[in-house]
Parts: C-alpha cells; sequence; structure tokens
C-alpha cells in the first residue's frame, strides 16, 4: 500500500509540474512596459529609450516606453505600484518619484520603498552651480563669502518650489551658512534666460539645462555639485576640492519593479538592465546627454535610497516647504 501511494505521489509529480512551469511561463512571455512618469522628449525619457532598444535582443520581445506624465511624477510611478507583479511592467523613476514626493505631497499614492523593488541604479545628472557674468564670484567659497557679507541680498532661481534645484540650493546653504532669496521658475528655459540676462544671480541646475550656454560664455559654472568633476567641464571644481564635503547634489535615475514580483524575474530585469549600461554603445549615448553613468544593482543602490530618502527629508523639513 505504502510503495503504491509513493508511486501515486510521484506521479501526481511527474504530471504537476510542466503545468506549474506552464504557468510561470519563461520570462519575459510578453512585450515588457517601461513607465516613464514625465513627457516624451526630455533627457529622462531619451534615457529610457536608449536602455529599452538595448534589451530587445536579450528579452526577444518590444521593450515599450509609455509616457504617463502628471503630478511630479506620481501618477506614472502609481501606476506600476498597483500593476500586476509579473515583471512585465516598470518604472524609470528618479529623486524625485522615489524620495522627494514623499515628503512634498500630502497623498502620493504610493511608497517608495515598500512598494517598489530597485532593479538598477543608473547614475544621475549632475548639479552646476553657475553665476552671472557680472558677479563677482570666481569660486564657491568666493559666493560663500559674497553671501555672507550680503546676508540676503543674493537670489538664486529654481524650476520650481521643491524642484532639483531649489532643494540643492536649500542643502548648499544649510551646509554652508549662507542665506539667499529663492526666485522660482516654471521650468529651465526661463531661467537660464534670466540668468544670462543678469535678472538673477545664482543657480544650481541640472548640468544638461546650463551646458550650451556655459560653453558659450553666457553665464560661467564654478561649481560641481557631485563626487567627481563633470567630464564636459573638465575645469570646473567639485564642490568637494572647494572645501565643502557635505552637499552634493545630483538628479539620480533608477529603473524599479513593483516589489512582489518575484526575486528571479526581479534578478532577470536586473541582471538584463545593468548588462546593458556597462555596454560601450549604450554608455555613449547615454553620456553624450550630460548625464554621469553610475550603475549599481539593487544590493548597492538600496541603501543610497535610503539615505538620499533621509537627507531630502532633512532639507525639506528645514526649508520649511509644506506638502501639497
Amino acid at each position: 500500500m505504502l510503495d503504491r501511494r509513493r508511486l501515486l505521489l510521484a506521479a501526481a509529480g511527474t504530471f504537476a509540474a510542466p503545468a506549474i512551469l506552464r504557468a510561470q511561463g519563461a520570462f519575459p512571455s510578453r512585450p515588457v512596459t517601461i513607465v516613464v512618469p514625465y513627457p516624451a522628449g526630455g533627457p529622462t525619457d531619451a534615457i529610457a529609450r536608449i536602455v529599452a532598444q538595448a534589451l530587445e535582443p536579450g528579452f526577444r520581445q518590444s521593450v515599450i516606453i509609455e509616457n504617463k506624465a502628471g503630478a511630479s511624477g506620481a501618477i506614472g510611478t502609481r501606476a506600476v505600484a498597483t500593476a500586476e507583479p509579473d515583471g512585465h511592467t516598470i518604472v524609470f523613476g528618479n529623486n524625485q518619484t522615489h524620495g522627494n514626493n514623499m515628503f512634498l505631497m500630502k497623498e502620493p499614492g504610493y511608497d517608495a520603498i515598500k512598494d517598489f523593488a530597485p532593479l538598477a541604479g543608473v547614475g544621475a545628472f549632475p548639479h552646476a552651480l553657475v553665476v552671472k557674468n557680472a558677479l563677482a564670484a570666481k569660486t564657491l567659497p568666493d559666493l560663500i563669502a559674497l553671501a555672507k557679507a550680503q546676508p540676503g541680498k543674493l537670489n538664486y532661481g529654481s524650476t520650481g518650489n521643491g524642484s532639483g534645484s531649489h532643494l540643492s540650493m536649500e542643502l548648499l546653504m544649510k551646509r554652508t551658512g549662507i542665506a539667499m532669496q529663492h526666485v522660482p521658475y516654471r521650468g529651465a528655459a526661463p531661467l537660464v534666460q534670466d540668468l544670462i540676462a543678469g535678472t538673477i544671480d545664482v543657480s544650481l541646475s541640472t548640468l544638461p539645462s546650463v551646458l550650451k550656454q556655459v560653453e558659450a560664455g553666457q553665464m560661467r559654472a564654478i561649481g560641481i555639485a557631485s563626487a567627481a568633476r563633470a567630464p564636459q567641464l573638465k575645469d570646473v571644481p567639485t564642490f568637494r576640492e572647494q572645501g565643502v564635503s557635505n552637499a552634493d547634489a545630483e538628479s539620480w535615475a533608477a529603473f524599479f519593479a513593483p516589489v512582489k514580483v518575484p526575486a528571479p524575474i526581479v534578478k532577470t530585469l536586473s541582471d538584463a538592465i545593468v548588462a546593458a549600461l556597462k555596454t560601450p554603445a549604450v554608455a555613449e549615448k547615454i553620456t553624450a546627454l550630460g548625464f554621469a553613468l553610475n550603475v549599481r544593482a539593487p544590493a548597492e543602490f538600496a541603501p543610497y535610497l535610503r539615505q538620499e530618502i533621509d537627507t531630502w527629508a532633512e532639507i525639506i523639513k528645514a526649508a520649511g516647504i509644506p506638502p501639497a
């Protein structure tokens, strides 16, 4: 009787195993969608499309970019948080969607840590400290001295309340003990125009938004808020090189999956994205956008994410920016 029972169980297992494998299937079993929570045409969208194209041959499936913009990236990010957790829908997020929104929005509709599994840290757009040509500050120490000599007289432009350029300057002011007046703009274009015209004194902006103007001599770059110099502006020293070691601010980007995606699929996605980003052709295209690649697997990126969230929570609180 016992032997017969074992045979029946073994037979059941033999038939059940293929059924389980068929249910799980090989990944990916259909097109993969990368949600970009911003409009098409921007630098975040461009990077996602470069990576998507690189993933298709290995996946043997189409990799589709879906632009789902709105609410500072929260709409698209929220959609992925609640998507079917099978790995076929992921998001290309950043310091806003998976950081600042947690404190700048009353109800973002998701939790950056609890609802997502990191797949790969990609790198960041460095922030460049730029000043109008007429300002008597050639270095970061010059600017600090000038601001301390005239508290509140200098002003700085940002791309809006709670934006990366706003919060990065708040961080710099907190770390150096200076005070400047905030002038928010609706985007980088009008900010750059006013900085060239001399209407505003300073800005801590993402490098792509000011690089052409710096190269054309329409404004001066006096510092890079990153651990390393920007390859596009090799002669501009970092904040650290100028004695300010705790004010780095980068607009980082990373890929995330819904947290309930099975671990083997997370690993498949992560390994594929990391490999694509390390391909010379892909790296060259992304770097040409003014982006600094710093490819990190989940184990390395996860603690960085938590550190970033803690840092910006502190700065937002200190700046007195209420959630909207």
